[in-house]
């Protein structure tokens, strides 16, 4: 069996091909940037180059492969001129089995283009599996890392409204069953941790892990695009971050599930061990 997997250096391929390589199958990373891939995992995968807005780089990423993981990148705002037509290409070239990253709640949400493409996934000629993911630990350390480590502060246009926060490391484990075991085509599954915090909440438990004080700002959507945008954020990805946040805003982004516990036959990580285990990356720079 060959799975490949896109955007394999991100915040959650990385942890697919970890999760994929112990196992009996042939891994090949699609990314735009072979040697940076080949650092990180070395010569025991494949690599191909894969750009979604490169068509010309698909057929060589696509050939031969049994499976395929799917992420959308942030960066990309159409659906049509550059996702659809991937998975098509990957159809036609024999993939059978696609798992899509999508948003929990996608489909209940038309502004989000993870419904989008659940849409065409369900049209196509191949299986499909949906990871409904809910808001990735992850990205409290890579996006929101800055305010957190500098200000202290949680700056998110959340409101009130809870998150169940996922580990991407079980997202990567579920991926990993989903793509490589049976019974897991045309489903969908809700990626989440084992409970949901609004970010007042949130900043308590980094606030005691990190034993310092974290505030949850809570800004207005205006101002929370306005700050993304002078720290340099695409567009593109700011209106996928604010659409998540909107979900949870207006009380959607809660739902507590027991797929990750059914997939990977354990606990999903807490918010706490989270933190724990990432607290180098929240911590300033002055105070080093």
């Amino acid at each position: 069996m060959r799975i490949l997997v896109t955007g394999a250096t991100g915040t959650v391929g990385r942890h697919v091909v970890t999760s994929l390589v112990d196992g009996d199958i042939t891994v090949r990373a699609g990314v735009r940037d072979i040697a940076r891939a080949r650092e990180r995992f070395g010569d025991g995968i494949e690599y191909a180059e894969f750009d979604f807005q490169r068509p010309e780089t698909w057929g060589a990423a696509f050939d031969g492969i049994d499976a395929l993981f799917l992420i959308r990148p942030p960066t990309i705002g159409r659906v049509k001129r550059h996702i659809t037509p991937a998975i098509d290409a990957a159809a036609r070239m024999g993939v059978e089995h696609v798992v899509f990253l999508s948003v929990l709640g996608a489909e209940r949400n038309p502004i989000l283009p993870h419904r989008r493409i659940e849409a065409h996934l369900r049209d196509a000629d191949v299986n499909y599996t949906f990871l409904r993911a809910s808001f990735f630990m992850q990205n409290l350390a890579e996006v929101h890392r800055e305010a957190i480590a500098e200000r202290d502060e949680i700056f998110v246009p959340a409101g009130n409204g809870k998150t169940s926060f996922v580990d991407a490391r079980d997202i990567g484990a579920a991926a990993a069953v989903a793509l490589t075991g049976p019974g897991h085509e045309n489903r969908a599954y809700d990626i989440t941790g084992p409970a949901a915090f609004d970010y007042a909440t949130v900043a308590e438990i980094f606030s005691d892990v990190l034993d310092r004080p974290i505030g949850y700002a809570n800004p207005s959507i205006p101002a929370f695009v306005r700050r993304l945008r002078a720290e340099g954020q695409p567009l593109a990805f700011v209106l996928v971050m604010v659409g998540i946040y909107t979900i949870a805003r207006l009380g959607f982004a809660g739902r507590v599930s027991r797929d990750v516990e059914a997939l990977i036959g354990r606990e999903p990580i807490p918010l706490e061990r989270f933190v724990a285990d990432y607290a180098d990356a929240f911590e300033s720079a002055q105070a080093e």
